[in-house]
C-alpha cells in the first residue's frame, strides 16, 4: 500500500487570475509544473519565474519542494502574482513560524485592485462619450 505523502494546498488570486497550488516536500531536486507544463515553458521570462518563486527563494527552499500549480483566468502578470501568493500561503500552512518573514516581504498580502466595471450612460468605467457643442 502506498503511503500518504504530506502536501500543502493553497489558493492565490490577483485580478481575474486564480492559482491553485499544491506543495509537496521533494526527495530529489524539486520540480515546478504549471498547467501540466514545466515552469520554463509556461513562463519563458526569467523575471516572471523569479517573481512567481520568490517566496521559496526568500526562505531558501528552492528545489526542496515539488510545486504543482493550476492557473485559470487573467493575464500573464496576474497569473504570476496569483501563483506567488498561493506558494506563500502554502509555505505558511506548512510552518507558521515563516509567517513573519513572508508578511514582511509582502508575499501574504492580497492585492485587491481589480478592473472597474463599465457604468451605464458612459463609454467606459469613467470615460464619457465625446460632447459636441454644435
Amino acid at each position: 500500500m502506498e503511503e500518504k505523502r504530506e502536501e500543502y494546498i493553497a489558493t492565490g488570486r490577483r485580478k481575474r487570475a486564480v492559482a491553485s497550488v499544491w506543495l509537496r516536500p521533494s526527495d530529489k531536486e524539486g520540480t515546478c509544473i504549471v498547467n501540466r507544463r514545466p515552469i520554463q515553458e509556461y513562463f519563458p521570462s526569467e523575471l516572471q519565474r523569479k517573481v512567481a518563486l520568490a517566496p521559496l527563494a526568500l526562505l531558501d527552499r528552492l528545489g526542496r519542494y515539488d510545486v504543482l500549480v493550476r492557473l485559470v483566468g487573467g493575464g500573464v502578470q496576474g497569473q504570476v502574482e496569483a501563483m506567488r501568493l498561493g506558494i506563500a500561503r502554502a509555505l505558511e500552512k506548512e510552518d507558521g513560524e515563516r509567517r513573519q518573514s513572508l508578511k514582511r516581504s509582502g508575499y501574504l498580502k492580497r492585492d485587491p485592485r481589480k478592473k472597474e466595471r463599465k457604468k451605464y450612460g458612459l463609454s467606459g468605467a469613467r470615460a464619457r462619450f465625446q460632447h459636441s457643442k454644435r
